[in-house]
């Protein structure tokens, strides 16, 4: 399939990448002001876990539709057939065979998997930012290598959480209609019996590869924004 093969089914996540991370972050935000009395109260680490873990159910309304495409497509070339030309052409056929049901198959993993990885992501990064700021210095005054170290720690902290239940999920999205009847439970009790508990954390040096650099870029994006807001709106 050459160099191409290696992004199949990119379409998908790419249209949903930058609402997401925007809902992302916004869900954390506010999970922040819910549990802060005052807007300069310092939140301790299991109120940014919870904070965090807001972050993931506001983020699955966006992701569940993509990582439903994403995966169909990408198994699509080992099953030896061309059901679907395209992200958009699978979105229409999944609606078109289920309604929004089938576009939105394999939510509750979705959420399984977001919420409490998304709470130790967060958690993970302001914990490391704190650790990382020298004697008398500010978390925001943090340098470029420091916030780059800490973002990617978070996402491999983020992944080691939802590794098993996105293996689930992908399993889940991927199988003819009604072959999982019980849902994820179904799917855990097949891939024990026939692959073992290891099977839950199948393709983790890939993900680990992947998780450092580009939640490092994540939160280093993150931060520049906030910096540049603040530079160019300061009172918003």
């Amino acid at each position: 399939q050459g160099i191409r093969g290696l992004y199949r089914g990119m379409a998908a996540p790419i249209v949903g990448v930058t609402p997401m991370f925007a809902v992302c972050f916004f869900g954390f935000g506010l999970g922040k002001r819910l549990q802060q009395r005052k807007p300069d109260d310092v939140l301790t680490y299991p109120q940014l876990f919870a904070a965090g873990m807001l972050s993931g159910v506001f983020t699955t309304v966006i992701m569940a539709p993509g990582e439903r495409i994403k995966c169909l497509l990408q198994i699509q070339a080992a099953t030896g057939e061309t059901k679907y030309s395209g992200s958009l052409d699978c979105a229409k056929q999944l609606y078109r065979e289920a309604g929004i049901r089938g576009v939105y198959k394999g939510t509750v993993l979705t959420l399984m998997r977001d919420v409490p990885a998304s709470g130790m992501y967060f958690m993970t990064y302001e914990w490391l930012k704190n650790i990382l700021t020298p004697e008398g210095k500010s978390v925001s005054d943090l340098s470029v290598p420091r916030i780059l170290f800490a973002g990617g720690l978070a996402g491999i902290f983020n992944w080691a959480v939802a590794i098993p239940p996105d293996v689930l999920k992908s399993r889940f999205q991927t199988a003819p209609e009604g072959k999982y009847p019980n849902g994820f439970r179904d799917v855990l009790r097949e891939l024990i019996r026939e692959e073992g508990i290891a099977s839950l954390y199948k393709g983790f040096t890939a993900v680990m590869i992947r998780a450092f650099p580009a939640n490092a870029a994540c939160f280093l994006g993150f931060e520049v924004a906030m910096k540049f807001l603040n530079w160019i709106a300061p009172s918003l």
